[in-house]
């Protein structure tokens, strides 16, 4: 019973982190609970209420008969640690949404008579009740994908058409399953431990609740034999629904019933329009390039791909001789081709690259077709195989590979992809054939991704002696068992095994012969549940990249492996410290984040002294650092982790002098998600203060000098402020800041320099629920006299400010504060005893005061740029002393108290006012010095009534 009671306890952690998950995840009523997230949800609750029936059981009856309930406890401690397992193969994402028509694809954009009129004959067939399949297809390159995606974006903007857009990319390699999931991807599904009739069952339920979709698949190779057994509804007449695809074959159109509808390739001259949008315009004024730049087009046989791949090669040059040149080398390349010669016109670009971008490549060909390659990851492996030099730092490094990707992409020969803010490339298949055909002319890469292996490949002829690169990426490989093969490949530097789901254990045998393995990557292997004990002897190893190895919960001895450099363990089960990660002094790359890891030894992590990146799990109660510990680690570039306490957040913030992490999430206290804030204005420097931490009355925090945003959450404590200001931590850069639900903070700042400006970037300050708050800033000044004179530049970037369920403060600014010169938006709701914006009694004052702020207390404030204002449930306001000429939008309500509200009441209102909420209570109790504006105002309002009607 204490065993099922401790295993109950976890499952009910892991119950109210899921629940806090989708709680932050759930917005309004536009998403819905993940059917397997629903399912564990009730299980955890029948399972609660049946140990509190054994409970029940085993206090009621007598010593002896207790042995016979033993069985059912046992078989309940099992029932419960099977649901804290499951846990662990949720999604990020808890739950999908609702609201959520489909992705806006952003295509190149292709122009031209023919290419339009083609669009318009397939918008025309999809808005045709009559038709319920289309097919385009035509030969690779000539632009299926690209209309499609505008067709596809062209549905998003037209929502009265139909209610979803989903788009799948099938290529060749797929088959039933590999689809399966890739719808099951787009429609936020969760498959992963179903079989056949089951997914197909909750693709078929998900599909249909999206009403009428069109659901397009591109890249169709072989004709999908039945819709119903893959999950797609069939599309109707009634139904409303449509089925688009793309393919090469018609035949597959005609197989599949689609209305056929063929890519016809682009006349000559909108051939040499997109080749000189492509290349720059500037090319068609040199009068001696005219004849070859209509050659080379001519070249390009009017396919686009073979047009814009050719163009971005030779973007940015205007000689003769090097146009002359790429002619003629295009020439050669296409001379005797029996096909198309498409292969031909792209290895030309392929041809003109540098080595370095032609190895970096080669390397993408080692994921799937059609794989979305998330750009970060890809820097990270090739940092570590040296296809991106070395530099002085890891930033450099980055932006080194960054440079590269984005050179590849301005040839076309990479397209890059943004989904939900993260950056992915992704290679067309014809590039793909292109770089495959190039390195299978090369015995030393073995290259089998997303080709459906159930098993590692056993001929020696395939596992050449010589080889250097193996990729076995997204197949079905399941457990390698002793008797397998261990191949002999002396010289294989890279073995990329990522994304098999059924690969559970790899025989000790596997890796005896890889002697100069550098690079190993066993990521996203859910089922993956030991290493064999032979990766200690890879004693070359660079880099173990065990990513989202969900079940794996620990991994061999690390101490051999002297030249490792990077060791990521993101979101595995990993729950305790590598033996042997001392010894690894090389290490650059240490990843424990979403790791079930509860604690690291002292005196571990200071030996790594090269370390450039450490991220360390902060969504549940897992190691926190010492101050000291991270001091030590002088060539940090990028950490995020929780501190131990305040004392050492202040004595590692001191550390940092005037050069700290490029990036870094500093925390104190865990949080049940990860910090939601992050964004293009708040950058990669965060200060996250949030619940488990109490804070002291007697530490003040000292802030980063380069922090840029700084976000606190469930803080609980007495404390009279929590950050301090002064002219060597004064936060200048602090960006963005949102304090939510913390008691007892009288002040977020306190400033001891009167000459330091407070706050001078600061664009974004969200206060919610923020109960005993007096004042933004505490002053401490030395002398009265220099409180007189307020810091010169404070708040000057300060755009939206949001005060919120904030009930003690009784005026936001001070005297020193008359303008506010960017600000364009400022909410204030449910802040019982706000009086006044801006008072000239300091805050102890006011806050001794008995009464309310007399009129003659209250200064005037200047914003110039205010937008938007929002005043509700203020029930002791009775003056808005504001000067706002550029206000378009006003929300005022609940505001009793309120008599006048001055920059309405003027012969003038602010001219660019066009929206006026003010409830209609208060209204007949405002008082009107100028008829004429009351006039103008009670029209803008009719207006807002009648829209809102």
């Amino acid at each position: 019973m204490v065993s099922l009671d401790k295993q109950l306890e976890e499952l009910k952690v892991r119950k109210r982190d899921v629940e806090s998950k989708v709680a932050a995840q759930h917005v309004l009523n536009e998403t819905e609970l993940m059917e397997e997230v629903k399912h564990w949800l009730e299980k955890v609750e029948n399972i609660e209420g049946e140990v509190m029936t054994i409970k029940e059981k085993v206090k009621n009856v007598k010593f002896f008969s207790c042995a016979s309930l033993s069985k059912d406890v046992v078989k309940k401690i099992g029932e419960v640690k099977d649901l804290i397992d499951e846990r662990s193969t949720f999604p990020e994402r808890l739950v999908f949404s609702c609201s959520n028509h489909g992705h806006v694809m952003a295509p190149q954009v292709l122009e031209g008579t023919t290419f339009e009129k083609k669009r318009e004959e397939i918008w025309a067939r999809l808005i045709n009740n009559e038709v319920t399949r289309i097919g385009v297809h035509g030969m690779g390159g000539s632009g299926k994908t690209t209309v499609l995606k505008q067709i596809n974006d062209r549905l998003l903007e037209s929502k009265d058409k139909f209610d979803n857009v989903i788009w799948a990319t099938v290529s060749k390699d797929s088959d039933v399953l590999s689809l399966q999931y890739k719808l099951a991807r787009m429609l936020e599904l969760d498959l992963s431990y179903d079989d056949g009739e089951a997914r197909a069952s909750k693709l078929r339920t998900r599909l249909e609740a999206k009403k009428r979709f069109v659901l397009i698949l591109d890249d169709l190779w072989e004709p999908l034999n039945s819709l119903h057994d893959i999950g797609i509804p069939e599309p109707t007449h009634q139904n409303g629904c449509k089925l688009m695809l793309t393919t090469r074959s018609r035949d597959v159109c005609r197989k599949m019933s689609c209305e056929p509808i063929e890519m016809e390739l682009l006349s000559q001259t909108e051939a040499l329009d997109l080749f000189l949008e492509k290349v720059g315009r500037e090319v068609s004024s040199v009068p001696s390039l005219k004849e070859v730049v209509d050659r080379i087009v001519k070249e390009c046989a009017r396919l686009p791909l073979a047009i814009v791949t050719i163009a971005g090669s030779l973007k940015g040059s205007v000689d003769h001789d090097e146009w002359v040149v790429a002619l003629e080398e295009l020439r050669e390349a296409t001379k005797g081709s029996a096909s198309d010669g498409i292969m031909e016109k792209l290895k030309f670009s392929y041809d003109r690259l540098s080595n370095q971008l032609q190895a970096c490549l080669l390397y993408c060909t080692l994921f799937p077709e059609d794989h979305e390659i998330q750009r970060d990851l890809l820097i990270e492996q090739l940092t570590v195989e040296g296809i991106i030099p070395k530099m002085s730092t890891r930033e450099l490094e980055i932006k080194k590979g960054q440079v590269m990707l984005n050179n590849l992409e301005n040839v076309s020969l990479l397209n890059g992809i943004i989904t939900e803010g993260v950056k992915y490339v992704k290679m067309h298949d014809l590039i793909r054939d292109m770089t495959l055909q190039i390195v299978s002319e090369s015995p030393r890469y073995l290259v089998k991704a997303g080709v459906g292996l159930k098993s590692v490949p056993t001929e020696e002829s395939i596992w050449k002696v010589d080889i250097a690169k193996a990729s076995l990426i997204s197949n079905n490989i399941s457990d390698i068992l002793p008797d397998t093969i261990s191949p002999n490949c002396p010289t294989l530097s890279t073995l990329l095994m990522s994304r098999n789901s059924g690969l559970g254990s790899i025989s000790d045998n596997f890796f005896l012969h890889f002697k100069a393995l550098n690079v190993l990557d066993l990521s996203d292997n859910p089922g993956l549940k030991n290493l064999p004990d032979s990766i200690s002897d890879l004693v070359t190893l660079g880099a173990l990249f065990l990513r989202n190895c969900l079940k794996l919960r620990c991994v061999p001895s690390l101490a051999r492996l002297k030249d490792l450099k990077k060791l990521d363990l993101f979101s595995s089960g990993i729950d305790q410290v590598p033996h042997g990660l001392e010894m690894l002094v090389k290490l650059t790359y240490l990843n424990f984040c979403g790791c079930p890891l509860k604690n690291i030894p002292d005196g571990i992590l200071c030996k790594l002294t090269n370390l450039q990146f450490l991220a360390l799990s902060h969504t549940s109660e897992g190691p926190t650092m010492k101050g000291e510990e991270l001091a030590d680690l002088r060539k940090m570039e990028n950490f995020e982790g929780v501190l131990c306490d305040s004392e050492s957040f202040n004595e590692y913030v001191t550390s940092l002098g005037e050069k700290g992490p490029a990036r870094y999430l500093l925390q104190l206290g865990f949080s049940d998600s990860y910090v939601h804030y992050a964004s293009e204005e708040s950058g990669d420097k965060i200060v996250y203060l949030t619940s488990n931490w109490q804070q002291s009355s007697s530490v003040t925090l000292l802030l980063p000098k380069d922090v840029k945003m700084l976000a606190i959450r469930h803080v609980l404590g007495t404390m009279s402020s929590l950050c301090e200001l002064t002219s060597d931590y004064n936060a200048a850069k602090l960006r963005v800041c949102y304090i939510e639900d913390c008691s007892a903070i009288r002040y977020l700042f306190c400033n001891s320099d009167s000459g330091v400006p407070l706050l001078p970037s600061l664009d974004i300050l969200h206060l919610d629920g923020v109960k005993d708050l007096w004042g933004l800033i505490e002053r401490k000044i030395a002398s009265e006299a220099s409180s007189q004179l307020p810091p010169a530049g404070s708040f000057l970037s300060l755009k939206e400010l949001r005060i919120c369920d904030c009930n003690s403060i009784k005026k936001l600014f001070g005297i020193d504060i008359t303008s506010l010169p960017n600000l364009e938006q400022l909410t204030l709701s449910r802040c019982e005893q706000l009086e006044a914006i801006v008072s000239m009694r300091s805050d102890d004052e006011e806050h001794q005061a008995e009464g309310e702020i007399t009129e003659h207390a209250i200064s005037t404030i200047s914003l110039p740029k205010l937008r938007r204002l929002v005043m509700s449930t203020l029930p002791k306001l009775h003056h808005i002393p504001v000067i706002a000429d550029s206000l378009q939008e006003i929300h005022i309500d609940a505001c009793p108290k309120l008599e006048r509200i001055s920059f309405l009441d003027r012969e003038s209102c602010p001219p660019n006012l066009l929206h006026v909420d003010i409830d209609q209570s208060m209204w007949s109790l405002l008082k009107w010095d100028y008829p004429n504006a009351k006039d103008v105002v009670w029209s803008l309002m009719n207006v807002a009534y009648d829209v809102a009607k």
